[in-house]
């Protein structure tokens, strides 16, 4: 299982970690599609969850989940963590999982390896907390 902090953006559904809901958007339609970001976090980073379909009624705040095979990828100019076609995500319990807000792994700037363009290496920091669930004050 990898850490929220490791993860990097990539186009292969490779992503297998747990994490804890801590708050959930509203649910928009993309089309015929229902969908909702989420914010989530383990006790290494945070990072934007894209839920589609029933996915977005299955999941509540506080519910810890563990994720197979996900993918961490731009959608619509986004960097978020999703499941995708082949990934799932199931809850595994809620409540009582260590977490921190910061860094957020969407709210940093990626791009290519200069070594290796089939990767991509951290750039900046946009935000040190979500601009979608910022923290409150």
């Amino acid at each position: 299982m990898v850490f929220l902090a490791d993860i990097v953006p990539a186009a292969q559904n490779n992503i297998n970690t747990q994490f804890i809901i801590l708050e959930k958007g509203k649910t928009t339609w993309d089309g015929q599609n229902k969908m909702c970001l989420a914010l989530v976090a383990d006790k290494t980073a945070a990072v934007h969850l894209q839920l589609w379909g029933e996915e977005c009624d299955a999941f509540e705040p506080g519910d810890i989940i563990k994720m197979e095979k996900g993918i961490f990828s731009y959608n619509k100019n986004n960097l978020v963590l999703r499941a995708g076609k082949r990934g799932k995500v199931e809850k595994v319990g809620e409540f009582t999982m260590e977490f921190v807000e910061t860094p957020n792994m969407s709210e940093i700037k990626w791009v290519p390896d200069p070594n290796n363009s089939n990767k991509y290496v951290q750039h900046s920091v946009i935000s040190p907390h979500s601009r979608i669930f910022p923290p409150i004050s």
